[in-house]
């Protein structure tokens, strides 16, 4: 089979054709997609055994997959996995021998720093074009009306919850954080109805008890605004309303930038748009 003129030449056009096709995949090629775009760097060095083992899918899965994006093949496919990781690792070394090189009274902490600062900058720059104001006017919709909005994060998701916490309760808006120390978030999550909300936050790796708890939330007709990294998130599938959060790393580490400066916008936009009702 010859590659598709149309055929994704980056990551981010593979990407983005991922997701505009994800209504129409075939499953097992859905499976693939999700697995491909949350573990880009399998991808990029694995081989088809051990990639379609980590996946759940056979081998011929993955040629399929390729073949639907246009390419002739999955080694074709893997190329442009394996160009994202060398431009990324261009990077980190243009930044470690400026570190090395520049001097100019910079140390390695400062260096560190700005490649912190930068990833930063750069989350805030792509939440800002990819999020339109018919998706976030959605949001403030669900959550405005809502008599409680349950916040509902863990792990490295943690923080953006307990901030919002924080915003949402010196606005007067009556919410409650989900954090049991005494393993009751079940109980607590019973008492939430179609009357009250969720926010719901979870990157991958996701975390179970966030994926479990919102989507048995959503079973019971309680509207879920998430916050996540993919069309293809679990969290996505149990959403009223989702924001598509991908946050830049510098060396590996992923800031909250983006998802914070969200978060406190619809905490804030809610606690407006209740005064001017």
């Amino acid at each position: 089979m010859k590659a598709d003129l149309d055929f994704p030449r980056d990551f981010d056009a593979l990407r983005a054709m991922v997701l505009e096709r994800r209504d129409t995949l075939p499953k097992r090629i859905a499976q693939v997609a999700a697995y491909a775009l949350d573990n880009p760097d399998e991808i990029a060095f694995g081989t088809a055994a051990s990639i379609a083992a980590s996946a759940g899918v056979q081998p011929s899965t993955l040629i399929r997959f390729a073949q639907h994006l246009g390419f002739d093949g999955f080694t074709s496919l893997q190329g442009v996995f394996r160009e994202r990781l060398r431009e990324r690792n261009n990077s980190y070394e243009e930044r470690l021998k400026a570190l090395r090189g520049e001097g100019g009274g910079r140390t390695q902490a400062r260096g560190i720093l700005e490649g912190f600062l930068s990833a930063a900058s750069r989350s805030l720059d792509t939440v800002s074009r990819n999020i339109d104001d018919p998706l976030i006017e959605r949001a403030v919709d669900v959550l405005k009306d809502a008599e409680t909005i349950y916040l509902l994060a863990r792990r490295r998701s943690y923080p953006v919850a307990s901030y919002m916490a924080y915003a949402l309760g010196k606005l007067q808006v009556r919410y409650h954080l989900i954090e049991s120390a005494a393993g009751l978030d079940p109980e607590i999550l019973a008492f939430a109805s179609p009357r009250d909300a969720v926010v719901a936050v979870s990157f991958s790796p996701y975390a179970s008890g966030t994926i479990q708890s919102a989507r048995v939330l959503a079973e019971n007709g309680v509207p879920v605004v998430a916050i996540t990294d993919s069309a293809f998130s679990p969290l996505a599938e149990s959403a009223t309303v989702w924001f598509e959060v991908v946050e830049a790393d510098h060396a590996g580490f992923r800031s909250l930038a983006a998802t914070m400066a969200l978060s406190m916008a619809l905490a804030v936009a809610v606690a407006e748009r209740r005064r001017g009702a």
